[in-house]
């Protein structure tokens, strides 16, 4: 949106978007077009052009910006396997970015996370569950994570013929899912058939089916070129190849990277050079500003520089910045739309289609409404911020496991809540009898239920990105699969009372189930579930939802049945997600029981599959059970 606007060219709305970056870049001294190549792009006042910051967030929700809706993590998006329930879910979060943005540049505020565009979605491969970064994700497959990116980008971006509603971006391109604290170093070596067939695809749909505005680089090297200074990714494949229109942005000091950690070059000016020359329009840190001195040293051209900042302004005009308000479709919608109710039953919807149902033994669930008495028991019971995952906003209402059980069961029940443990203790605090100290009160109330609920697992504390996940083993990705800390002996002591028990794990990635599935009646994954998650819970847990979720990745028995973390190989000797693991998981893709049976039943497809055609494929089902699902 331009203020005071004056008589340029680049101000006639009237041209062709790609004629009013020609006329601007035109307009600029070397110095100001370096200054807009930078996340912070400062404001140029001679020509009334404001100053904007491109990093902002929205993985699940419009994030650190206030108060907005907060959807299930994505990796519990991804188990509801429903593209119009993404495209829903993105269309609220735009709505907001929208409402957010335009109400900051009414109070005079273009600070940092209060942009259109966006950071998201995360499309990487989530190929060993130990990545502490997998649950912003969409799971294991390609075809899968392509086609809810593909909806979830759409809904972001919307539909209008001219404008941009927001801009996504996909990242991290490409080959980057961990581990976490050797990214900034690491060189993920890849073959060309597990480059095409798992780490490229999803990307390619997003860039040529759903057009999308940008592209973030990774931090690490694949086969030996910088992600964020790459001709064979950023060059070769994403442009040349894929036709890729938009920008694509570093990841944050990914450029500086470059010379002080993969040591490719030797100072910011190479780096910065290398970078714009191979493909990387802007930069989400401070290399960038070191590019003055890379053209006057011959490191890079003008022109070069020109190129990549042609791409950077494109985005800003089809945003509609440099247009009046009211040209733009999406300048007024209203700022009360944040978090409202309608936008609160959306993500009540998606956290009830995320729920997946592990185990079911002997129809334990779901509970009856009659129940007199129960037991909520666990470190994630009723805790807020484990509804939230990461790269979260803030809603204005949270409803945990225990305060959704409680608004369910009304004055009706008797509900004893237990901690029982923090979720990652590890000190020996002393015994009682046989019971470790904060267990006696959780075995108290089993005793005295009719059913436990224990609500166990991680949260973004332990699992995450590096620097955020300070309870992180292994500098935010996990070093084993099981329950941290002495939840196993808790579920095992609660579990001793004989009461029945229904194990509720909320996480971002898998658990190692195995003495659970032996011996609890009945197990759901909840994923982090957002601000409607405990809502969601208790409408599964009391028969008012029917859970649908499937697993959008492997659950394994053990970190035995995995390859080691750095081999980025998918058929190697053990193998890599349901596609080539050799030994049988826990709980494979795809799983998620159900309140209700199904038949299946006369499967048809046309004979002769080609390459490169569509093979329709029809099977009948019916619902044989009692209950809609």
């Amino acid at each position: 949106m331009m203020e005071n606007p004056a008589p340029y060219k680049f101000m006639d709305a009237s041209l062709s978007f790609e004629e009013r970056v020609a006329d601007l870049i035109s307009r600029l001294t070397l110095e100001e077009k370096i200054s807009q190549m930078v996340h912070a792009s400062c404001a140029i006042e001679r020509l009334g052009i404001p100053e904007y910051n491109w990093w902002n967030e929205c993985l699940h929700g419009v994030a650190r910006n206030g108060t907005a809706t907060v959807f299930p993590q994505a990796i519990g998006l991804a188990a509801m396997w429903d593209t119009d329930m993404m495209y829903r879910a993105a269309t609220v979060i735009s709505d907001e970015a929208r409402a957010k943005h335009h109400e900051s540049l009414r109070q005079g505020d273009r600070g940092i996370y209060k942009g259109i565009n966006f950071w998201t979605p995360n499309i990487n491969i989530f190929r060993d569950p130990r990545c502490g970064r997998g649950q912003e994700t969409y799971g294991e497959d390609p075809y899968l994570t392509g086609r809810l990116a593909i909806a979830f980008i759409k809904g972001l971006q919307g539909n209008h013929p001219r404008y941009m509603k927001a801009a996504a971006t996909v990242k991290h391109f490409a080959v980057h899912s961990g581990p976490e604290s050797r990214r900034h170093t690491f060189d993920a070596i890849v073959s060309p058939k597990d480059l095409r067939e798992t780490y490229l695809p999803h990307f390619k749909e997003c860039v040529k089916e759903a057009n999308v505005a940008a592209v973030m680089g990774a931090y690490n090297r694949t086969n030996g070129e910088p992600c964020c200074a790459s001709p064979t990714l950023l060059i070769k494949i994403l442009r040349e190849e894929w036709g890729f229109k938009g920008h694509v942005v570093s990841d944050c000091g990914a450029v500086c990277d470059i010379h002080l950690h993969h040591k490719v070059t030797k100072n910011a000016e190479e780096s910065a050079a290398l970078a714009v020359k191979n493909g990387c329009d802007l930069n989400c840190g401070e290399t960038y500003k070191s590019l003055l001195k890379s053209v006057q040293e011959g490191l890079l051209t003008e022109e070069e520089i020109n190129r990549a900042l042609g791409n950077v302004l494109l985005t800003r005009f089809r945003l509609g910045m440099f247009d009046p308000p009211e040209s733009v479709p999406y300048a007024d919608i209203p700022y009360e739309v944040n978090d409202c109710p309608r936008h609160r039953k959306a993500a009540l919807e998606t956290a009830r289609k995320s729920i997946v149902l592990l185990k079911n033994q002997g129809g334990l669930l779901p509970l009856s409404r009659k129940i007199k008495s129960i037991a909520v028991i666990g470190p994630n019971a009723n805790d807020r911020d484990v509804l939230l995952g990461n790269y979260n906003g803030t809603p204005s209402r949270y409803v945990t496991p225990l305060e959704g059980i409680r608004r369910k069961l009304a004055r009706q029940a008797r509900i004893y809540y237990a901690h029982g443990c923090k979720l990652n203790e590890t000190a020996e605090l002393g015994h009682i009898g046989k019971l470790t100290r904060g267990f006696s009160e959780a075995v108290a109330c089993a005793q005295r239920a009719e059913a436990v609920i224990m609500v166990l697992g991680f949260n973004s504390l332990y699992e995450g990105e590096e620097g955020d996940a300070t309870e992180s083993p292994a500098g935010g990705d996990r070093s084993h699969l099981n329950l941290p800390g002495k939840q196993q002996e808790l579920l095992e002591a609660v579990c001793a009372t004989g009461k029945p028990v229904v194990l509720v794990i909320l996480s971002g990635s898998p658990v190692a189930l195995n003495w659970a599935q032996e011996h609890v009646p009945a197990i759901l994954e909840a994923w982090y579930p957002g601000e409607e998650g405990g809502t969601a819970l208790a409408d599964v847990i009391f028969g008012d939802y029917n859970p649908g979720g499937r697993l959008p990745i492997t659950f394994p028995r053990g970190i035995d049945q995995l390859p080691p973390f750095e081999d980025y190989a998918m058929n190697g000797e053990k193998g890599r997600t349901y596609r080539y693991m050799k030994d049988e998981p826990l709980y494979p893709f795809g799983y998620g029981l159900s309140y209700t049976q199904f038949e299946y039943n006369d499967l048809t497809l046309a004979p002769g599959i080609k390459m490169g055609q569509n093979q329709v494929i029809k099977v009948a089902v019916k619902n044989t059970g009692n209950l809609t699902g």
